[in-house]
């Protein structure tokens, strides 16, 4: 089903548009728009599934298991140990 709608557009965006038809990328306006709102659909819903996915991991990393700042900077400096040791290791 298509609806008919008015729209207004910059005259840069006209311009822009009507190349793309005048170029044979594509066959009128309406088809120009079409495109362009079905990549703004796919973007919005890419951008939902993200932040969805982001609000999980951020409520499991809250649900957790939990450490302390000590145990994590001594984590830290075992980690940095082993770098450095893998670092010199090779020299």
């Amino acid at each position: 089903m298509t609806v008919k709608s008015s729209i207004s557009l910059s005259d840069t965006q006209d311009h822009f548009a009507r190349s793309l038809v005048e170029s044979g990328q594509y066959s009128s306006l309406s088809s120009v728009l079409q495109h362009g709102l079905e990549l703004l659909r796919q973007k919005t819903e890419a951008e939902e599934l993200e932040l969805a996915a982001l609000r999980q991991l951020v409520d499991r990393r809250v649900a957790g298991p939990m450490i302390s700042s000590a145990d994590m900077d001594a984590r830290i400096e075992q980690m940095i140990a082993r770098k450095q040791q893998s670092g010199n290791a090779g020299s």
